[in-house]
Protein backbone atom coordinates (compact mmCIF):
# COMPACT_ATOMS: atom_id res chain seq x y z
CA UNK A 1 0.00 0.00 0.00
CA UNK A 2 1.51 3.32 -1.07
CA UNK A 3 -0.15 5.55 1.52
CA UNK A 4 -0.93 9.26 1.25
CA UNK A 5 1.39 11.43 -0.81
CA UNK A 6 3.33 14.37 0.58
CA UNK A 7 5.84 16.69 -1.04
CA UNK A 8 9.21 17.19 0.61
CA UNK A 9 10.60 20.66 -0.13
CA UNK A 10 13.95 20.71 -1.93
CA UNK A 11 14.05 24.40 -2.95
CA UNK A 12 11.74 26.77 -1.10
CA UNK A 13 9.90 29.79 -2.47
CA UNK A 14 12.35 32.32 -1.05
CA UNK A 15 15.43 30.52 -2.41
CA UNK A 16 13.81 30.31 -5.84
CA UNK A 17 12.97 34.03 -5.81
CA UNK A 18 16.48 35.04 -4.75
CA UNK A 19 18.12 32.79 -7.33
CA UNK A 20 15.80 34.07 -10.10
CA UNK A 21 16.86 37.66 -9.34
CA UNK A 22 20.52 36.60 -9.49
CA UNK A 23 19.93 34.82 -12.82
CA UNK A 24 18.41 38.01 -14.25
CA UNK A 25 21.57 39.92 -13.29
CA UNK A 26 23.75 37.21 -14.91
CA UNK A 27 21.67 37.35 -18.10
CA UNK A 28 21.87 41.15 -18.21
CA UNK A 29 25.66 40.91 -17.83
CA UNK A 30 25.73 38.82 -21.05
CA UNK A 31 24.45 41.96 -22.83
CA UNK A 32 21.78 40.34 -24.99
CA UNK A 33 20.76 42.21 -28.15
CA UNK A 34 17.12 42.33 -29.33
CA UNK A 35 16.32 39.68 -26.74
CA UNK A 36 13.59 37.13 -27.33
CA UNK A 37 12.79 34.88 -24.38
CA UNK A 38 11.39 31.54 -25.53
CA UNK A 39 9.83 29.59 -22.68
CA UNK A 40 9.38 25.86 -23.14
CA UNK A 41 5.93 24.79 -21.98
CA UNK A 42 4.49 23.50 -19.86
CA UNK A 43 7.00 23.06 -17.06
CA UNK A 44 8.76 26.41 -17.30
CA UNK A 45 5.71 28.69 -17.13
CA UNK A 46 6.15 29.78 -13.50
CA UNK A 47 9.91 30.21 -13.78
CA UNK A 48 9.59 32.07 -17.09
CA UNK A 49 7.04 34.51 -15.65
CA UNK A 50 9.19 35.22 -12.59
CA UNK A 51 12.35 35.51 -14.72
CA UNK A 52 10.70 37.93 -17.16
CA UNK A 53 9.71 40.23 -14.28
CA UNK A 54 13.24 39.98 -12.87
CA UNK A 55 14.72 40.80 -16.30
CA UNK A 56 12.53 43.90 -16.38
CA UNK A 57 13.82 44.94 -12.95
CA UNK A 58 17.43 44.77 -14.22
CA UNK A 59 16.59 46.97 -17.20
CA UNK A 60 16.02 44.46 -20.00
CA UNK A 61 13.02 44.64 -22.31
CA UNK A 62 12.69 41.16 -23.80
CA UNK A 63 9.90 39.97 -26.01
CA UNK A 64 8.46 36.56 -25.13
CA UNK A 65 7.34 33.52 -27.05
CA UNK A 66 6.40 29.97 -26.11
CA UNK A 67 7.44 26.60 -27.48
CA UNK A 68 5.31 23.67 -26.45
CA UNK A 69 7.64 20.73 -26.87
CA UNK A 70 7.29 17.29 -25.40
CA UNK A 71 9.51 14.28 -24.93
CA UNK A 72 7.68 12.86 -21.91
CA UNK A 73 4.04 12.37 -22.97
CA UNK A 74 2.40 11.02 -19.79
CA UNK A 75 5.38 9.27 -18.25
CA UNK A 76 8.18 10.25 -15.92
CA UNK A 77 10.99 9.19 -18.27
CA UNK A 78 11.89 10.93 -21.52
CA UNK A 79 10.72 9.04 -24.61
CA UNK A 80 13.79 10.19 -26.54
CA UNK A 81 11.73 11.81 -29.30
CA UNK A 82 10.95 15.54 -29.17
CA UNK A 83 7.72 16.75 -30.74
CA UNK A 84 6.68 20.35 -31.45
CA UNK A 85 3.16 20.72 -30.10
CA UNK A 86 3.15 24.53 -30.55
CA UNK A 87 5.78 26.53 -32.43
CA UNK A 88 6.85 30.13 -31.84
CA UNK A 89 5.49 32.83 -34.16
CA UNK A 90 8.30 35.43 -34.08
CA UNK A 91 11.33 35.51 -36.31
CA UNK A 92 14.59 34.82 -34.47
CA UNK A 93 16.86 35.93 -37.34
CA UNK A 94 19.79 38.02 -36.03
CA UNK A 95 18.37 38.11 -32.48
CA UNK A 96 19.67 36.83 -29.18
CA UNK A 97 17.32 34.14 -27.90
CA UNK A 98 17.11 32.98 -24.30
CA UNK A 99 15.59 29.51 -24.07
CA UNK A 100 13.97 29.06 -20.66
CA UNK A 101 13.14 25.62 -19.32
CA UNK A 102 12.35 24.10 -15.96
CA UNK A 103 15.01 21.40 -15.92
CA UNK A 104 18.00 20.25 -17.93
CA UNK A 105 18.10 16.49 -17.59
CA UNK A 106 18.55 14.35 -20.71
CA UNK A 107 19.05 17.52 -22.73
CA UNK A 108 17.07 16.26 -25.71
CA UNK A 109 14.36 18.92 -25.60
CA UNK A 110 16.75 21.83 -25.09
CA UNK A 111 19.22 20.57 -27.71
CA UNK A 112 16.36 20.19 -30.19
CA UNK A 113 15.07 23.71 -29.47
CA UNK A 114 18.54 25.29 -29.50
CA UNK A 115 19.48 23.65 -32.81
CA UNK A 116 16.14 24.64 -34.36
CA UNK A 117 16.50 28.30 -33.34
CA UNK A 118 20.12 28.42 -34.53
CA UNK A 119 19.04 26.94 -37.88
CA UNK A 120 16.37 29.67 -38.12
CA UNK A 121 19.11 32.30 -37.91
CA UNK A 122 19.31 33.32 -34.26
CA UNK A 123 22.41 35.43 -33.58
CA UNK A 124 22.98 33.61 -30.28
CA UNK A 125 20.93 31.03 -28.39
CA UNK A 126 21.46 31.00 -24.64
CA UNK A 127 19.93 28.44 -22.29
CA UNK A 128 18.56 29.17 -18.82
CA UNK A 129 17.14 26.41 -16.63
CA UNK A 130 15.83 26.50 -13.09
CA UNK A 131 17.28 23.05 -12.40
CA UNK A 132 20.07 20.93 -13.79
CA UNK A 133 20.72 17.22 -13.26
CA UNK A 134 24.31 16.93 -14.56
CA UNK A 135 24.54 13.13 -14.49
CA UNK A 136 21.49 12.55 -16.70
CA UNK A 137 22.66 13.96 -20.05
CA UNK A 138 21.81 11.90 -23.14
CA UNK A 139 23.02 14.57 -25.60
CA UNK A 140 25.83 17.13 -25.53
CA UNK A 141 24.35 20.39 -24.21
CA UNK A 142 24.95 22.68 -21.27
CA UNK A 143 23.01 25.56 -19.77
CA UNK A 144 24.45 29.07 -19.79
CA UNK A 145 22.46 29.98 -16.68
CA UNK A 146 21.37 27.50 -13.99
CA UNK A 147 19.23 28.15 -10.94
CA UNK A 148 20.13 25.08 -8.91
CA UNK A 149 21.87 21.74 -9.38
CA UNK A 150 19.27 19.13 -8.53
CA UNK A 151 19.70 15.68 -7.00
CA UNK A 152 18.76 12.74 -9.21
CA UNK A 153 15.14 12.55 -8.07
CA UNK A 154 11.85 13.25 -9.84
CA UNK A 155 10.78 16.75 -8.80
CA UNK A 156 7.46 18.57 -8.86
CA UNK A 157 6.14 22.03 -8.13
CA UNK A 158 6.91 25.49 -9.47
CA UNK A 159 5.37 24.45 -12.80
CA UNK A 160 6.70 20.89 -12.87
CA UNK A 161 4.31 17.99 -12.62
CA UNK A 162 3.68 14.31 -12.49
CA UNK A 163 0.64 13.41 -14.61
CA UNK A 164 -0.51 17.08 -14.53
CA UNK A 165 -0.50 17.33 -10.72
CA UNK A 166 1.57 19.55 -8.39
CA UNK A 167 2.32 22.35 -10.93
CA UNK A 168 0.71 24.94 -8.62
CA UNK A 169 3.15 24.49 -5.74
CA UNK A 170 5.26 27.62 -5.07
CA UNK A 171 8.32 25.49 -4.26
CA UNK A 172 10.19 22.57 -5.85
CA UNK A 173 9.91 19.26 -4.08
CA UNK A 174 9.95 15.52 -4.15
CA UNK A 175 6.77 13.43 -3.90
CA UNK A 176 6.99 10.92 -1.08
CA UNK A 177 4.42 8.54 0.30
CA UNK A 178 3.59 8.48 3.99
CA UNK A 179 5.38 5.12 4.06
CA UNK A 180 8.55 6.69 2.55
CA UNK A 181 8.43 9.55 5.05
CA UNK A 182 8.21 7.22 8.04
Amino acid sequence: MSGARQVKVLFDERSIAERTEALAREIAAAQPKDLLVVAILKGSFMFAADLLRALHRVGLEPQVEFFHLSSYQDGTVSSGTVKILRDIESSVRDRDVLLVDDILESGRTLAFAKDLLAARGARRVLVCTMLEKPGKRAVEIGADFVGFVCPDVFVVGYGMDVAHSYRELPFIGLVVTAQDAA
